[in-house]
């Protein structure tokens, strides 16, 4: 893989994390109140979804590898052009249900580390998770 792109991974994985650390400990009710949080948070998916269109653009075969890429710049364009309609309950929705997994395989499957992280509290029930992310994926 090409350093340039692993740059990309890396930018990705680490906005990842932060907006799961950002929400840590909170509630939907404390993210939907708190504009300071959902800005800290928004921005973190908006690199997450620039990087990801920087990765497409220079390396294509590695942006296919993350799964649904195409909708998270989508996602990142409706956080950046569409801010006046966001829904608070999908950006939640995401960082509950989504990030966690992107954050875990980017960071297993690109840096080449063999453990495997538990991202999100949610994750360490696999069972519950797999449900959760069945439902939100449709």
């Amino acid at each position: 893989m090409r350093i340039e792109s692993k740059k990309y991974l890396y930018d990705i994985a680490r906005a990842a994390k932060l907006a799961i650390e950002f929400i840590e400990g909170k509630t939907f009710a404390d993210y939907s109140a708190n504009v300071m949080l959902r800005s800290a948070v928004e921005r973190q998916l908006e690199t997450v979804g620039e990087a990801l269109v920087q990765l497409a653009r220079t390396d294509p075969a590695a942006a296919s590898q993350i799964s649904e890429y195409q909708r998270i710049i989508a996602f990142r364009n409706i956080l950046i052009h569409g801010y006046a309609e966001i829904d608070h309950r999908i950006v939640w929705n995401v960082l509950e249900l989504k990030l966690p997994v992107a954050d875990l395989r980017i960071t297993r499957d690109d840096f080449g580390q063999n453990q495997q992280r538990v991202a999100h509290p949610q994750l360490e029930n696999h069972t519950h998770f797999h449900r959760q992310w069945r439902k939100f994926s449709r």
